[in-house]
């Protein structure tokens, strides 16, 4: 892999994690008004709109069978687990919280990737993805008294099926291009989403009456276009490009953008000690980057 094509995959993976960086604290702003079920669905069946206009009007080719198979995969993962479960979590604990736990996503998308896609990282990869991993989960710890909460848990659920998500899409990626795979995942996923999704918004309208705030609608807006269509067009095209394994490791600095774009938006303290923090995890993320990374041939696949 030239390095020109591997720096490419690592800046647009670095923008799709800045545009999912806001992801936890929108959520936490749209659970305010809306159940969590009707977060994470309602927010995948409205970007399947736009994902199916785009799609038609490129006149993309219907998936394979296969392929088929592979988009179930990465709907389960980032269409239904991360959005319902994160969403969840987020009427316990603080975005930020969330965001550490969030952290693991890059170690669990590289074991992903060494079964999916035959990747193979060298012991300086795995240790350096470790000792980032560990950095997270101390930073987390020692934030929240050095106690797991539920919203810890539910977190956990949805990083660790969301990875399997990322890790099956930035495969599909090689073959059918990023933003491919989630508008054929969000257009493929829609008609298993509109019923429960209807039944979801007419129980929430019989149970609030008063007019849903302006600032819950552009977060749902924001969770609807970035972070379930927008961000993947950037993270499929950047996994694909520059590796799953290594681009993965960039999602290690998500919880220090969420927490600087909370101080920034919402008037978030963020102490010195967190920026330290985040510049080991850097550091790992640097180290993890100069590490080597072979891919295996892959077997055929019938469909």
């Amino acid at each position: 892999m030239s390095d020109s094509r591997e720096t490419r995959g690592m800046l647009l993976g670095l923008l799709g994690v800045t545009i999912f960086s806001l992801t936890l604290p929108m959520t936490r702003v749209v659970v305010t008004e809306f159940h969590p079920l009707l977060n994470g669905l309602g927010r995948a069946l409205a970007a399947a709109v736009p994902a199916a206009l785009l799609l038609w009007w490129r006149r993309e080719a219907w998936p394979t069978r296969a392929q088929l198979k592979s988009l179930a995969m990465v709907s389960a993962g980032v269409i239904v687990a991360y959005p319902v479960f994160s969403a969840w979590s987020m009427q316990t604990v603080p975005a930020a919280h969330g965001a550490v736990v969030n952290g693991l996503q890059p170690l669990l998308v590289a074991l992903y990737a060494a079964w999916l896609s035959r990747e193979r990282p060298s012991r300086g990869f795995w240790l350096s993805a470790l000792a980032g991993s560990a950095l997270v989960i101390v930073f987390a710890l020692r934030d929240g008294g050095g106690r797991p909460q539920m919203g810890d848990l539910l977190m956990l659920v949805a990083v660790g099926v969301g990875a399997l998500g990322y890790a099956e899409g930035a495969r599909l990626a090689r073959q059918m291009g990023g933003w491919q795979v989630i508008c054929w995942a969000l257009v493929v996923s829609a008609p298993f989403l509109a019923a429960p999704v209807g039944w979801l918004a007419w129980q929430h309208h019989l149970t609030h009456a008063e007019p849903v705030p302006t600032a819950v609608w552009l977060a749902f807006a924001y969770v609807t276009l970035f972070s379930q269509l927008i961000g993947f067009f950037a993270w499929y095209a950047g996994l694909a490009m520059g590796g799953i394994a290594r681009v993965g490791q960039v999602q290690l600095l998500q919880i220090f953008f969420t927490i600087g774009l909370s101080a920034l938006l919402f008037g978030e303290s963020v102490t010195p000690s967190t920026w330290l923090f985040a510049a080991a995890v850097i550091g790992t993320v640097i180290l993890g980057r100069r590490s080597g990374v072979r891919t295996l041939p892959q077997a055929a696949r019938a469909g």
